[in-house]
């Protein structure tokens, strides 16, 4: 097992990224919190500065930042703030996407591959380089080192064969009972093996907006009762369709030359997340839309947020490696 410190250690606060995020930094450095108007009115709600503001707030609740005290946690100037910055998010993403109610068609869409369809995965499979799956790897696990833990919040919140499914689900991320395979460790040893820090927050600063904002979506609607239903198709999208994006990682993976660790969470996904399809379709999310069919529009939504987000760091990868450069803020190796 490894000795990693990736599932204890506090990371340290980013550096700024325009005037939010900047006052957001500075209140949990223990100055005073002051946030000009103009700034929350300008502000790209799926630009860099929000998001790290917003991520900034959000990942109190889960391991903090050294040096800050534990009880900003539940500040209540703070928390007025993060509910402003929420807002404007929320209202940017339910603008950019269509909405509805038909879940059967959403999980549809989502199932259903395009043959044309040239993603990252699709990519690294082809013809991708060792530093593209490096930056691949370090810009995933803004997430992937607290794997699991954001759709763990809609637990409560959730009752019957939903919430028994889902806990199952959970069980295997967290490794079925043996932390050597939870798979945050399996991330952290996949990232030793490629050369890359496996400590907890260490790659926050190279994140670019739209892996904040895939963050920061599941958070959002985690910690919010009304937004549980949404949690839940966020969920759907990462079950449903992560096994043929983790074959062709395999894949990936095997070209280039990688080791054990690389290959084998990739491949722990393709069998783990074909069996979770069927629980989200079945077990979660029908008898959750059966029992309150106003769930549907939330599920939808979550499914089609998530869809979004991901499309958009797509987009913001491949543009990038198509022009030679690093997809991240800065490349690793500055």
């Amino acid at each position: 097992m490894s000795t990693s410190t990736v599932l204890t250690r506090e990371p340290l606060l980013p550096a700024e990224r325009g005037p939010l995020s900047a006052a957001v930094l500075a209140y949990l450095r223990g100055q005073p919190l002051v946030v000009a108007e103009d700034d929350l009115t300008a502000a790209d709600p799926f630009g860099d500065d929000l998001q790290l503001a917003l991520y900034a707030c959000y990942e109190l609740h889960y391991r903090g930042f050294a040096g800050v005290a534990a009880d900003l946690e539940w500040d209540p100037d703070l928390l007025a703030l993060r509910r402003v910055l929420e807002l404007r998010f929320l209202q940017a993403l339910r603008a950019a996407v269509p909405g509805g109610d038909d879940v059967t068609a959403a999980i549809a869409a989502l199932v259903t591959e395009d043959p044309a369809a040239r993603g990252v995965s699709h990519h690294l499979r082809r013809r991708g380089e060792l530093w593209q799956l490096r930056e691949y790897v370090a810009l995933r696990s803004t997430y992937h080192l607290k794997e699991a833990d954001p759709q763990a919040w809609v637990i409560p919140r959730l009752e019957g064969e939903a919430k028994a499914a889902l806990v199952t689900v959970e069980h295997d991320e967290y490794g079925a009972g043996r932390p050597e395979r939870m798979h945050a460790r399996l991330w952290g040893d996949m990232m030793l093996e490629l050369g890359l820090s496996d400590e907890y927050g260490s790659y926050l600063d190279h994140a670019p907006a739209p892996v904040l904002a895939e963050v920061n979506f599941m958070s959002l609607a985690g910690l919010h009762r009304d937004l549980r239903g949404a949690l839940v198709g966020q969920f759907a999208v990462v079950e449903l369709t992560s096994s043929p994006g983790s074959a062709r990682l395999v894949a990936a993976a095997q070209r280039l030359g990688c080791g054990p660790a690389t290959v084998e969470f990739y491949a722990e996904h393709v069998e783990a997340d074909a069996v979770h399809e069927q629980v989200v379709r079945h077990r979660i999310i029908a008898p959750l839309v059966q029992d309150d069919p106003r769930m549907a529009a939330d599920v939808v939504f979550g499914m089609q947020a998530a869809t979004f987000i991901d499309d958009l760091l797509g987009e913001h990868v491949m543009t990038r490696w198509a022009a030679g450069e690093s997809a991240l803020t800065r490349p690793l190796d500055a």
